[in-house]
């Protein structure tokens, strides 16, 4: 589990600024990713189960700033 995590976490550090992957970079503990991450075998499994979770963030983000203006 923890080389998935960590696989998780450089792939967000790696794509920082898309689609919500900073929200797990600066607020996500091992623990947190651990928990998203769930039964998930594979590293390609877990950065799905977390870009579901971040993208969506993203996208409040994006309708919150929207509406600043």
């Amino acid at each position: 589990m923890n080389d998935l995590v960590s696989a998780v976490r450089e792939f967000a550090i790696n794509n920082y600024e898309k689609d919500g992957w900073d929200y797990l970079v600066e607020c996500w503990s091992d623990a947190d990713i651990s928990e998203e991450i769930g039964k998930a075998k594979t590293v390609r499994g877990a950065i799905s189960k977390c870009r579901q979770t971040v993208k969506l963030l993203d996208e409040r983000r994006r309708e919150v700033r929207a509406e600043i203006w």
